[in-house]
């Protein structure tokens, strides 16, 4: 069973707007006990933090890249965490990532890709210009 699963992603001109869904279903343990971050993947990069919440929405974390246009966020009471994006650019194109990890103490580092467990199978995302 995937323990994450995305949606919204599609295609978009420049300067559009998308939001993208991820639903937890298949964690060990209830959402709330997650970190959440969103990754992405362009064709022959690497995989980069895109952005991350903490378990109960109180710190989140953006790539400077997308401050100030992409929002992340999340409900504990419906598992889910989503992105808004705006402002697109073809350089937002890419497979977009879902990500958790269990993380207890607060101590993890959330912009790292390696820090989280758990990982949907992805969304793609093309931004024209």
């Amino acid at each position: 069973q995937v323990p994450l699963v995305e949606s919204g992603g599609g295609f978009v001109q420049a300067g559009g707007s998308l939001s993208l869904s991820c639903e937890s279903s298949g964690l060990p343990l209830p959402f709330r006990r997650y970190g959440a971050g969103w990754f992405r993947q362009a064709p022959g990069k690497e995989r980069e933090f895109v952005a991350a919440i903490r378990r109960f929405g109180d710190y989140t974390y953006y790539a400077n890249s997308v401050r100030g246009r992409f929002t992340i966020s999340r409900d504990n009471t419906k598992n889910t965490v989503s992105l808004q994006m705006s402002g697109l650019t073809p350089a937002d194109t890419a497979v977009y990532y879902c990500a958790a990890n269990s993380d207890p103490y607060g101590t993890r580092r959330y912009d790292v890709s390696s820090e989280f467990d758990y990982w949907g199978q992805g969304t793609q995302v093309t931004v024209s210009s």
